[in-house]
């Protein structure tokens, strides 16, 4: 790659930034583009604005932006010692770019700034790429849990536990 290219690059690159109330919708239709791989497991879009409103009553989201959109996000949670991550979500013309483990190494920057000693996430059975995604990732299996009675299940699965400690923390 020329050096004008890599130039190019880093300058369309999306930046990182924590969403504010004016995102919701954004965030709204970027989650559920992302998120269209699980409908053959899940019933219905994966979130309304409500619901990512109510995310950001308990934590944040980091969003990818470039001039034109939202290219990504991940939400981010403190719990005590402890962070949680979810909805790491990539447009569908970003997949595969690396945005997604730009989004987690700033989840990741995020919870060793506040103290955490360890990331928590869980992701769904059916998905079965994902975790050796995380795995590549530094993240280790660490248990098994129910979907919510509230999820709209469309083939029997579960959730996958995964967690990763921050060394640095």
């Amino acid at each position: 790659m020329s050096q004008a290219s890599k130039s190019r690059e880093l300058q369309n690159a999306p930046r990182i930034r924590m969403a504010t109330a004016e995102d919701i919708e954004p965030l709204t239709r970027l989650i559920n583009a992302a998120f269209v791989v699980e409908q053959p497991f899940i019933e219905g879009e994966r979130i309304d604005p409500a619901g990512v409103r109510e995310y950001m009553q308990k934590g944040k989201y980091l969003v990818a932006e470039d001039a034109a959109e939202l290219a990504g996000c991940v939400y981010v949670e403190l719990r005590g010692e402890r962070g949680y991550l979810g909805l790491l979500g990539v447009a569908p013309a970003r997949q595969g770019t690396g945005l997604g483990r730009r989004l987690m190494e700033a989840a990741e920057n995020y919870f060793r700034e506040a103290g955490c000693r360890g990331i928590d996430l869980r992701i769904i059975s059916p998905r079965t790429q994902l975790p050796a995604f995380y795995e590549y990732m530094g993240y280790r299996q660490t248990g098994a849990a129910p979907f919510a009675p509230d999820v709209p299940v469309k083939v029997p699965g579960h959730y996958i536990l995964m967690s990763k400690t921050l060394r640095d923390a």
